[in-house]
């Protein structure tokens, strides 16, 4: 099989010659910059000052060398910058940076500042991430001043230092479904529960939730317009050309989920309902869900809404069992993930745990077809590359049917 039609039979639960694998075909499945330059020098593979598309996450693409090394089956088609331009981790070693995201120092931090000169981003002291610190509609009290922030709202998810063009972004669909065989994986974003929060600042949208549905409801159908016309501008495009398109909002935490199944079904359900099946209609394309946490009460309902499979499978938190989720889920639902706890495993576990923790997951997770190895969410900077490649081998011993 190809890997295009190796994860293809995965999403269609059917048993292809092999588990699929995927590494870095989404924003939450791939490495960090310091664990992707630490990862290349120990397989002795050519300095390649890595491509950081998610500024936020410092996430990066991977090089093809790297694809082909551990016979992965995907490839991403991110939104990307124009043009990059060099930079400095934290840990002291090269990557390349969008160029229009531009990190000054600040009292100790790096920030960033957008368009208007807030600061939009913060890299705290001895940190390794960004975070979002502006809160642009922090200050509405209404749904009728929020046509004063059509801008913020239109525009997340697309921020400015990605500023390519939609026919960059089409050539590139069609040059990676007709000069490779991978499955292209369109990373959209298009979060609905996790823009408000970082619209409105997350305190204040989980408040609004409960305490001003008129507002939130207002903020959410607005973002879902902007989604959908940027879905429709991008997958008449792209749509011929993509395998999966990823689609995001975290709605667990470690010990629970983010909010109650009444409050999701009421506020957040009916958006991800309508915006799931506008993408499904301009595509044929699976939809992939990224949720962290404790999210099986919401299982569910993605489904109904149209969710094809689920992304990172977070072994580790309350009610994310694997053995359970297959039973009850795994005639319906592809898992994307579980491969491997980073949390604890892939971190800080000997070469023996780690085989082990490998072969339980797909012991469980793999029969019937339906699974797509990864571990779960980003491989971070502390992660030694010495267990990334005993994942690997574990993997390769028990990958096949």
């Amino acid at each position: 099989m190809t890997p295009r039609q190796r994860i293809s039979a995965a999403l269609n639960h059917q048993q292809p010659d092999r588990i699929p694998l995927d590494l870095a075909g989404t924003e939450s499945s791939g490495l960090t910059a310091i664990a992707y330059n630490s990862l290349r020098s120990h397989m002795n593979l050519p300095p390649d000052p890595p491509q950081v598309f998610d500024t936020y996450q410092q996430v990066v693409k991977i090089g093809d060398d790297l694809r082909r090394a551990l016979e992965i089956d995907t490839v991403p088609l991110h939104i990307e910058p124009r043009r990059w331009k060099p930079f400095t981790l934290p840990d002291g070693s090269p990557c390349r940076i969008p160029e229009k995201w531009n990190p000054q120092p600040q009292d100790g931090d790096l920030v960033v500042r957008d368009t208007d000169g807030n600061v939009a981003a913060r890299m705290p002291a001895g940190g390794f991430y960004f975070e979002p610190v502006h809160a642009s509609l922090a200050a509405v009290a209404s749904p009728a001043e929020l046509d004063k922030h059509a801008r913020a709202i239109e525009s997340f998810d697309w921020p400015a230092h990605a500023d390519e063009s939609i026919d960059d972004i089409a050539a590139r669909a069609e040059r990676l479904f007709t000069e490779t065989d991978y499955a292209v994986v369109a990373n959209f974003q298009f979060h609905l529960l996790a823009a408000g929060q970082i619209l409105r600042g997350y305190q204040q949208f989980m408040i609004d939730l409960l305490a001003d549905p008129p507002l939130a409801h207002a903020i959410l159908a607005r973002l879902c317009d902007a989604y959908c016309r940027r879905a429709e501008a991008l997958l008449a495009r792209v749509g011929s050309f993509i395998q999966v398109v990823l689609v995001n909002d975290d709605l667990g935490t470690q010990n629970a989920p983010l909010l109650s199944p009444d409050c999701y079904r009421s506020m957040i359900l009916p958006y991800q309902k309508r915006l799931f099946a506008f993408i499904k209609s301009r595509t044929d394309a699976a939809l992939l869900m990224h949720s962290c946490g404790a999210v099986a009460e919401f299982i569910p309902s993605l489904l109904d809404a149209g969710i094809d499979a689920l992304n990172p499978v977070q072994v580790s938190a309350a009610g994310m069992d694997t053995a359970e989720l297959k039973r009850r889920f795994g005639r319906h639902l592809t898992f994307w993930g579980g491969g491997c706890d980073t949390q604890q495993i892939l971190r800080a576990a000997s070469p023996q745990q780690i085989e082990q923790e490998v072969k339980r997951r797909i012991d469980q997770l793999a029969p019937g077809g339906g699974f797509v190895f990864t571990q779960v969410h980003n491989i971070q900077p502390d992660v030694p590359p010495e267990n990334i490649l005993a994942m690997y081998r574990a993997f390769k011993k028990y990958r096949d049917y």
